[in-house]
């Protein structure tokens, strides 16, 4: 497995090892030891698994408390994942990185606790999973306004017929987020 910091050196992006022949293929996603080695020394408690539509997006969210860090990966079609920091301790406060994770290139991201996460699915339609350090705590949850013009995040939507982005779909909870001034940090 190949472990490359992001700019915000929290956020690692993971290239496992596949092993494939004209069978399939293998690969292993999560080793305790080989990631605990690679700086995300952390249990996971929790395991989610998503299917969303092209054109929906999913966040940002976070938990204020019980914060969960995040091991995603696709497992079928194509998302644009986002990780924004909220700690404002960090030197990286407000920075956001975004990489294409696909069933294709099987990469895997870790979002570590102290990060809001969202994604946009690119393809026709995306299995999203991932591994959680902690329980979802629905009280706790909060989000973040996805285009807030101070976070700047170049999500690349899909265009329509006249060349112009199409608006994602959104939740309502998701459509209804603070700002990123107006939303709570981690200190």
């Amino acid at each position: 497995m190949k472990f490359t910091p992001s700019i915000i050196p929290d956020v690692i992006l993971i290239e496992p090892a596949v092993f494939g022949d004209h069978r399939g293929f293998f690969m292993e996603t999560w080793q305790r030891k080989t990631f605990a080695e690679n700086g995300i020394d952390y249990d996971f408690v929790q395991d989610n698994h998503s299917k969303s539509s092209q054109g929906i997006l999913r966040g940002l969210h976070y938990q204020i408390e019980q914060p969960q860090g995040k091991l995603v990966r696709v497992v079928e079609g194509c998302v644009f994942d986002v990780a924004v920091d909220m700690r404002e301790s960090s030197a990286t406060f407000g920075q956001w990185v975004g990489y294409e994770l696909s069933a294709e290139n099987k990469k895997l991201l870790w979002v570590p606790p102290g990060f809001a996460h969202g994604f946009y699915v690119m393809s026709e339609s995306a299995e999203f999973v991932y591994k959680c350090t902690d329980y979802y705590a629905p009280e706790h949850e909060r989000s973040v306004l996805w285009n807030d013009a101070k976070l700047g995040i170049d999500w690349p939507l899909i265009r329509n017929k006249d060349d112009n982005n199409t608006a994602p779909t959104l939740s309502e909870k998701d459509a209804d987020a603070p700002t990123f001034a107006n939303a709570e940090k981690f200190k």
